[in-house]
């Protein structure tokens, strides 16, 4: 049962309906559901992040087949993304996860080493030869789309203002009043699998390992997810995109991630694998600045008590002009921080969707306390609108722990970005100190990436129409 088919019931009936603990004490029209979570593990081929399956460590991959094998019970298809000549004629294949040999995407990005010291599974006769991920193994589409009944972020975000309003809200802090002391570094989780805590566990727990997801779902580092059950979520466009940059990755190995060359990040990186690990978060009456970065500076600011311009393509407080990271406006319905962020520029990140310029995104912030009553950290929900790219909106909530106070240990290092990586003849190239060459210089409002796999790497595919004109 999902979350919308009870949307009239009271979240009493709906905990009995689901079988899920609450993330929130309060009813509300649109905070705080049920989070459906299922015990889900990693698909393969690879591992978490592309970081699992280091052998020389002795950590054990996960992969259900390699070196040409195909896992037991298994029958591959006639043709699959590894063996095609053309993906784009294969589009009725691509709702059949062995048509991706049931890889995650994140697992399609990794299959050449997406980290150091990464598998690589390319080995004799590649691509023939590529690896299985599990195809017994998915994180379901009900625990991905929002189960509230909002069409776009503005009716979500006003049902919500409309809400806090009706008890007597918004609160206005002020510099006498001040909001929740939330300043402080946060960690998205205390143990990820990427924290040598996590590293040891996998060096001594044999080959059978695998971390427990059961907390708040990573669904969008997309080591969880069939590509297919991915697609379902796209628009038309959009699949062929997520397909075309799932072929790049994996056969050509011509992958462009934006880090790499220093372009920017894009919003969605805010939730991706290790595209913010630590974030400093400074509250103060009239914003709360988010400050994070990986590859690249995140800075993200919820301007309190203002209201979005909506006379221009989208709602927006600046010029009507996209932004990286958008532009963000919230209230505070006591003690819990709802924002609401429109103007944002398209992009993409490691093995995930691309995003439109309509990507618009409701965020609730509320506290979470020991059983002793101290401040323990936030839990994250944040529903996704982007009515280019996706066919419904999706939800992403996470735990934030507050590590420690803004003044204690090392400060922020902001990231200075200097390239040593171009895209010459259509793929990544380290470029020594004092070298000339030549490479194409692609149109970065245009999918930059996009441009430079079609330029190289796709002749002779019938390539859809409507993609030489893909922009944001």
């Amino acid at each position: 049962m999902t979350v919308k088919r009870v949307l009239g019931v009271g979240l009493a009936a709906l905990i009995a309906a689901t079988g899920t603990p609450l993330i929130a004490a309060e009813e509300s029209v649109g905070r705080g559901w049920p989070v459906l979570e299922p015990n889900a593990r990693w698909v393969g081929a690879g591992g978490y992040y592309g970081a699992s399956g280091n052998e020389a460590e002795g950590i054990p991959p996960t992969v259900a087949a390699r070196g040409g094998a195909v896992p037991d019970g298994v029958t591959p298809l006639p043709v699959d993304l590894f063996t095609t000549t053309d993906f784009y004629a294969d589009r009725e294949l691509w709702s059949d996860p062995r048509y991706f040999r049931c890889n995650s995407s994140i697992g399609l990005e990794s299959v050449y080493g997406a980290s150091p010291g990464t598998l690589d599974f390319t080995g004799e006769n590649y691509p023939q030869s590529a690896p299985w991920g599990y195809c017994d193994r998915d994180y379901p589409r009900e625990s991905i789309v929002s189960p509230y009944p909002f069409e776009t972020a503005q009716e979500h975000y006003e049902a919500l203002l409309a809400e806090t309003t009706a008890r007597g809200g918004p609160v206005s802090y002020t510099a006498e009043n001040r909001p929740p002391d939330w300043d402080g570094t946060y960690d998205r989780y205390p143990l990820s699998p990427t924290s040598g805590e996590v590293r040891e566990m996998q060096r001594g727990a044999g080959p059978t390992w695998e971390p427990d997801f059961r907390g708040m779902p990573p669904w969008f580092y997309m080591d969880l997810n069939q590509v297919p059950t991915i697609l379902s979520l796209l628009t038309p466009d959009y699949q062929t995109r997520f397909v075309q940059q799932a072929y790049h990755n994996a056969v050509t190995n011509a992958p462009h991630w934006p880090a790499q060359y220093c372009w920017p990040e894009g919003l969605m990186r805010f939730w991706s694998g290790q595209g913010t690990t630590l974030i400093d978060l400074i509250v103060t009456p009239q914003q709360v600045t988010q400050i994070s970065g990986w590859g690249g500076n995140l800075l993200r600011q919820a301007q309190i008590g203002r209201t979005f311009n909506t006379e221009g393509a989208v709602p927006r407080l600046g010029q009507d002009v996209p932004a990286w990271y958008g532009e963000t406006i919230g209230f505070w319905d006591t003690d819990a921080l709802i924002t609401w962020t429109s103007n944002v520029q398209g992009w993409m990140n490691h093995g995930s969707f691309e995003f439109s310029n309509q990507m618009q995104v409701v965020e609730i912030y509320t506290p979470r306390q020991a059983e002793t009553g101290e401040f323990q950290g936030l839990r994250h929900e944040a529903i996704f609108y982007d009515a280019e790219a996706l066919v419904e909106p999706v939800r992403i909530v996470r735990d934030l722990d507050r590590i420690k106070g803004l003044g204690e240990g090392d400060p922020f290092v902001f990231i200075g970005c200097l390239p040593t990586y171009f895209p010459v003849n259509g793929r990544a190239e380290a470029v020594t100190p004092g070298a000339t060459f030549e490479y194409f210089m692609p149109d970065w409002y245009g999918r930059p990436w996009g441009q430079l796999w079609e330029r190289y790497f796709e002749d002779g595919m019938t390539r859809p129409e409507a993609s030489q004109l893909f922009g944001f």
